[in-house]
Protein backbone atom coordinates (compact mmCIF):
# COMPACT_ATOMS: atom_id res chain seq x y z
CA UNK A 1 0.00 0.00 0.00
CA UNK A 2 1.28 3.20 -0.75
CA UNK A 3 1.06 6.10 1.58
CA UNK A 4 -0.67 9.45 0.92
CA UNK A 5 2.03 11.60 2.79
CA UNK A 6 4.85 12.17 1.56
CA UNK A 7 8.53 12.18 2.58
CA UNK A 8 11.64 14.79 2.37
CA UNK A 9 14.27 12.60 3.95
CA UNK A 10 18.21 13.37 3.52
CA UNK A 11 20.97 11.10 4.88
CA UNK A 12 24.38 12.29 4.35
CA UNK A 13 28.15 10.84 5.14
CA UNK A 14 30.58 13.04 3.79
CA UNK A 15 33.17 16.01 4.54
CA UNK A 16 33.09 19.48 5.62
CA UNK A 17 34.22 21.64 2.64
CA UNK A 18 34.54 25.10 4.62
CA UNK A 19 34.50 26.63 8.07
CA UNK A 20 31.26 26.20 9.40
CA UNK A 21 30.04 29.91 9.39
CA UNK A 22 27.66 31.50 12.34
CA UNK A 23 24.83 34.63 11.77
CA UNK A 24 22.39 35.35 13.36
CA UNK A 25 18.68 36.46 11.96
CA UNK A 26 17.18 39.49 12.94
CA UNK A 27 15.10 38.09 15.70
CA UNK A 28 17.96 36.43 17.19
CA UNK A 29 18.20 32.80 15.94
CA UNK A 30 21.24 31.12 15.03
CA UNK A 31 21.90 30.15 11.40
CA UNK A 32 25.06 28.20 10.48
CA UNK A 33 26.15 27.46 6.84
CA UNK A 34 28.90 25.64 5.56
CA UNK A 35 29.08 22.98 2.45
CA UNK A 36 29.77 19.46 2.59
CA UNK A 37 31.38 16.94 -0.19
CA UNK A 38 30.36 14.03 -1.10
CA UNK A 39 32.19 11.34 -3.16
CA UNK A 40 31.78 8.40 -5.20
CA UNK A 41 34.09 6.10 -7.06
CA UNK A 42 33.36 3.28 -9.64
CA UNK A 43 35.10 1.89 -12.27
CA UNK A 44 34.20 2.60 -16.07
CA UNK A 45 34.49 -0.41 -18.36
CA UNK A 46 37.51 -0.20 -19.21
CA UNK A 47 38.66 -0.43 -15.99
CA UNK A 48 39.45 2.43 -15.22
CA UNK A 49 38.72 4.45 -11.95
CA UNK A 50 36.04 7.27 -12.06
CA UNK A 51 35.56 9.76 -9.54
CA UNK A 52 32.55 12.18 -8.96
CA UNK A 53 32.18 14.67 -5.84
CA UNK A 54 28.85 16.13 -5.24
CA UNK A 55 29.16 19.31 -3.40
CA UNK A 56 26.25 20.37 -1.05
CA UNK A 57 25.24 23.20 0.89
CA UNK A 58 23.91 22.80 4.40
CA UNK A 59 22.03 25.03 6.74
CA UNK A 60 21.70 24.71 10.01
CA UNK A 61 19.46 26.35 12.49
CA UNK A 62 19.60 27.20 16.67
CA UNK A 63 20.96 24.61 18.95
CA UNK A 64 22.42 22.50 15.61
CA UNK A 65 23.70 25.74 14.40
CA UNK A 66 25.46 26.27 17.98
CA UNK A 67 26.98 23.08 18.28
CA UNK A 68 28.20 23.00 14.41
CA UNK A 69 29.90 26.12 15.00
CA UNK A 70 31.43 25.37 18.26
CA UNK A 71 32.46 21.67 17.17
CA UNK A 72 32.58 21.14 13.60
CA UNK A 73 35.42 22.17 11.23
CA UNK A 74 36.65 21.97 7.78
CA UNK A 75 37.43 18.49 6.55
CA UNK A 76 36.15 16.63 9.43
CA UNK A 77 33.85 13.80 8.07
CA UNK A 78 30.56 14.01 9.50
CA UNK A 79 26.46 12.43 9.41
CA UNK A 80 23.50 14.30 8.87
CA UNK A 81 20.16 13.72 8.52
CA UNK A 82 18.31 16.39 7.10
CA UNK A 83 15.54 17.79 4.34
CA UNK A 84 15.72 19.32 0.80
CA UNK A 85 14.82 23.03 0.27
CA UNK A 86 14.85 25.04 -2.86
CA UNK A 87 15.01 28.48 -2.10
CA UNK A 88 13.72 30.72 -5.24
CA UNK A 89 14.31 34.25 -6.22
CA UNK A 90 14.29 36.89 -9.31
CA UNK A 91 18.08 38.49 -9.39
CA UNK A 92 18.64 41.57 -10.50
CA UNK A 93 18.52 40.58 -14.75
CA UNK A 94 14.91 39.70 -13.80
CA UNK A 95 15.83 36.07 -14.08
CA UNK A 96 14.26 33.16 -11.74
CA UNK A 97 17.23 31.42 -9.63
CA UNK A 98 16.91 28.52 -7.41
CA UNK A 99 19.03 27.04 -5.01
CA UNK A 100 19.14 23.58 -3.37
CA UNK A 101 20.04 23.10 0.44
CA UNK A 102 20.01 20.47 2.86
CA UNK A 103 18.35 21.74 6.29
CA UNK A 104 20.52 19.65 8.98
CA UNK A 105 18.15 18.46 11.48
CA UNK A 106 20.58 15.81 12.93
CA UNK A 107 24.74 16.07 12.76
CA UNK A 108 27.44 13.42 14.23
CA UNK A 109 30.69 13.77 13.98
CA UNK A 110 32.17 10.94 12.85
CA UNK A 111 36.09 12.04 12.79
CA UNK A 112 38.15 12.93 14.99
CA UNK A 113 37.91 16.98 15.28
CA UNK A 114 41.24 18.52 13.36
CA UNK A 115 43.00 21.67 14.86
CA UNK A 116 42.68 24.29 12.67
Amino acid sequence: MISKNSVNKVILVGRVGNKPELKFTPSGNSICTFSMATNETWLDLENNKKEHTEWHNIVGWNKIADFTHEHIVKGQLIYIEGRIHAQVWVDKNNIRQKKYEIVCEKITPLGIKKVP
